[in-house]
This record gives structure tokens, C-alpha cells and sequence, in this order.
């Protein structure tokens, strides 16, 4: 991402907080493993979307307004030892020169000077809560201000949370980064690819696995989340994460994949059969699954509201499920009384950013959120059929779920992952091509 584009986003957040205001992110802290093992670091999605800083020990703050600097950076000094080990670090020139900082101090002083940043301002954004080890300082740089003798020391100052603006920022895409979330669709496009042409019957499921997340790491890609890799029954398991199951003969492999490149996500689904050939009762209940999601798909358009995608994806999957002898009733009363529910027991979609499940109010004032151009969302349909008397037996332990990754635009959407095969005949076609 162009440094140039964090620099515009600071700029809109600090037209948005107004110049009596203060705003300050703390980085990701490091996560252990176990021992003294590390995970790979990943920096905090709120700190990275307004700083591109990568290093963990960082505080970003935010002053506007203020004469001398309004964009301060508190990071790690450089330290020829610990780089050594552990690879360079920015230091406070780097933080200038590459991060775009007006301003940047060692992390040790900040108990120096960001005290006195903050008396001089009446409004704190911040985070409380999701940084449990901060909270603890900018408690005591509070307490200390409110027991202080200066001038302002005393006055009221009101906490707001930072979400409550950044969340927003977040969910209207630039350009820059729509393009960055049609890489990772890309990526995750040819990982599912990958996947469809190497199951089989006798494989298991983590060697699937494990061809998805080859294709991402040649990308320099890495999961955005653990992926979903369901043959048979464990398809029924909507967050089944266990992987270690055999394929069979006649199994579906449900694949919920998707890869983060860059800080920005995919997410996609594709449900196949593993042998080449749908049964009968399998592309049955993909067909109306598929529909659904056309249905859907339509409706993210500018103008209708968060929920009328879910909406159509409900009424498609409830008329299928009445064809395939599921569900009896009349529609209204059948959805009305969420009569589809054991089958289809999700919602339709999620917004998609930095965050697989990315920030964004669904409701605002009590009425669903209405979608304009630039935000971006999975439409995901599925119906989950467990094995049970009512049901026919051709019927059990099938369970599908399609999804893509989709673009409000001012037109019909754009659906970043559409090139990924999923008509019946694409998908046993690519299938049986390996």
C-alpha cells in the first residue's frame, strides 16, 4: 500500500475527531506459542490501517492540529543485537522517513511526553478494552493529569471509543484497496483450483490443506483464517477446523479457504465431489444452494439494504427445500416461522477487509445499513443436512455452502472471485481433469 494512502487516511480521521481531540493506538503486542516460541507477528488492524507501521512496541498518536507534529510515532530505538536476531528495525529516523511520521520518539519516553499531549486536549479516542496492558498506562497517565496541579490537570475529559470512527472509514474501500482485495480473491481462486484437482478418494483432508496453503505461500500470501476442510459428514460442521478425516467414495468436500495478502482478505467456499461426479441427491440440493446465491449476488446493489441479499439467498433456499420434499407449508408461513433453520442456520454474508470479518455496523439507528459503493462482503449460502428420521437417507451428511468474495459498485456487483468455477458441470469438469 502507497504510504501516500495511509497519509490520506490519517488526514480524513483527524478532520473527523476535530482539533480539541487526541487519538491514540497502540500496536499489536507479540504473542507466544508456548515457551518462549513466538507466532507470527501481525500488527493490529486499526494501527496498521492508519500507520502501514509494521513493528510491534509502537503507540501511534494522533493530535490535530497541533503546531510542531500532529502524527507521532513512540517505537522500538534500533539496537544492533536484538536486530541481529530478530531482523531490522525502523528506529525513530525510520518511522519518519518510510512511515510518514511528523514525529518519533523511543517507546521508553512516552511516559514523558504523552501525558502532556493529552492535557491539552478534552476528547481521548481510544480503544478501552481491547488492549488489556495498555488500558493499564493510559489509566495511570489519567489518573496522574486528574492529581496534577496545572491549569488543565482537572478539566473533564470524555472517552470515545475509536471504533466508533474508524469502523466506518473501514467499510468504504479505495481504490487501492479494492485492488488489494481482488489479489487476494485471485490467490485464493487458484488455491481452490489447486485443491479440486488434487482430492481424491483415500486422501486426507489436511493433505488438501496443505495443496491450499502451498498456492498461497508461493504468492507471499499467507490464511486469513484456518481453513474448513469438510469430506462427508464433517461438511454439516459450520467452523469444523479438525481436518484429519480420509476422503471417501462419494464424499463432498466442502473448502472454506480464503488468504490475506497485504492485510487485505479472500474468503471463498466451493463445495465438490471428490470422486468427479455429483450424486443425484448432491446436485439436487447444490442447485437450489447455487441459486440461492444468485439471488443473493443480485441484490448487492447500492441502495438495498445489509439484509436483502440474506433475504432472497432465505426465500431461494426455502422454495428448494419445499422441491426437495424438506419442507412442507406454504412459503410465507414457512419462512415467517424460520422453518428453514435447521438447514440453513447462517447468515448469507459478512463484510470483507482487513479482517475476514471485517468492521462495520449491520444496523445503523435500528435499520439494517444500506450498501453503497466500495463496500465490500461474502455472499455465502448453504444448507447443511444432518442425518435424521424425517429425512430420506440419499439426503444425509450432505452439506454446501457457496461463497464469494463481492463489490458494491454503483452498478451490479463486482464479484472478485467469480472466475472460480461453481456450475455443476465446471466443477466435475475440473474435477475430473487432474
Amino acid at each position: 500500500m502507497d504510504s501516500k494512502e495511509f497519509a490520506r487516511r490519517r488526514r480524513q480521521f483527524m478532520r473527523m475527531i476535530g482539533k480539541d481531540a487526541i487519538a491514540i493506538l497502540p500496536a499489536a503486542p507479540v504473542r507466544h506459542r508456548n515457551g518462549d516460541i513466538e507466532y507470527a507477528y501481525r500488527q493490529d488492524s486499526h494501527f496498521h490501517y492508519l500507520t502501514g507501521f509494521p513493528e510491534p512496541e509502537a503507540v501511534a498518536v494522533l493530535v490535530p492540529g497541533r503546531i510542531h507534529a500532529e502524527y507521532l510515532l513512540f517505537v522500538r530505538e534500533r539496537d544492533p543485537l536484538r536486530e541481529s536476531w530478530d531482523g531490522p528495525r525502523a528506529g525513530t529516523e525510520g518511522a519518519i522517513e518510510r512511515y510518514g511520521a511528523d514525529d518519533a520518539f523511543p517507546i521508553e519516553d512516552i511516559d514523558e511526553i504523552l501525558p502532556g499531549l493529552i492535557e491539552q486536549r478534552a476528547r481521548i479516542f481510544y480503544a478501552m478494552g481491547a488492549h488489556d496492558d495498555f488500558d493499564a498506562h493510559v489509566t495511570a497517565w489519567l489518573n496522574g493529569l486528574q492529581a496534577g496541579a496545572g491549569p488543565r490537570s482537572s478539566r473533564t475529559r470524555e472517552f470515545v471509543a475509536l471504533n466508533h470512527v474508524l469502523d466506518d472509514m473501514r467499510l468504504y474501500k479505495s481504490r487501492a484497496e479494492q485492488a488489494n482485495l481482488r489479489r487476494a480473491a485471485q490467490i485464493a481462486v487458484g488455491a481452490h483450483r489447486r485443491a479440486m484437482k488434487f482430492a481424491r478418494p483415500g486422501r486426507m483432508e489436511y493433505e488438501v490443506m496443505a495443496e491450499v496453503l502451498h498456492e498461497f505461500r508461493s504468492h507471499n500470501a499467507d490464511m486469513s483464517y484456518t481453513p474448513i476442510v469438510g469430506g462427508g459428514a464433517n461438511a454439516c460442521v459450520m467452523h469444523y477446523r479438525d481436518n484429519d478425516r480420509r476422503l471417501c467414495d462419494g464424499d463432498l468436500l466442502l473448502l472454506d479457504a480464503g488468504c490475506e495478502l497485504d492485510y487485505y482478505a479472500s474468503d471463498i467456499t466451493r463445495t465438490f465431489p471428490v470422486s468427479g461426479r455429483f450424486t443425484a441427491a448432491q446436485r439436487a440440493v447444490y442447485e437450489v444452494v447455487l441459486d440461492a446465491q444468485a439471488a443473493a449476488i443480485e441484490k448487492v446493489r447500492a441502495g438495498n439494504h445489509w439484509n436483502q441479499p440474506h433475504e432472497a439467498a432465505v426465500r431461494t433456499i426455502t422454495q428448494g427445500l419445499v422441491k426437495l420434499g424438506l419442507l412442507k407449508g406454504t412459503l410465507a408461513r414457512l419462512i415467517k416461522e424460520k422453518a428453514y433453520a435447521p438447514y440453513f442456520g447462517h447468515r448469507t454474508g459478512h463484510w470483507l477487509g482487513i479482517d475476514v470479518h471485517d468492521v462495520g455496523d449491520y444496523k445503523v439507528g435500528g435499520e439494517w445499513r444500506v450498501l453503497e459503493p466500495g463496500m465490500a462482503l461474502t455472499v455465502e449460502p448453504g444448507i447443511y443436512i444432518r442425518p435424521s428420521p424425517r429425512v430420506s437417507k440419499e439426503f444425509w451428511n450432505i452439506g454446501i455452502r457457496i461463497e464469494d468474495d463481492v463489490l458494491v459498485t454503483s452498478g451490479a456487483a463486482d464479484v472478485l472471485s467469480g472466475s472460480l468455477e461453481k456450475t455443476p458441470e465446471a466443477i466435475e469438469r475440473l474435477v475430473s481433469a487432474a
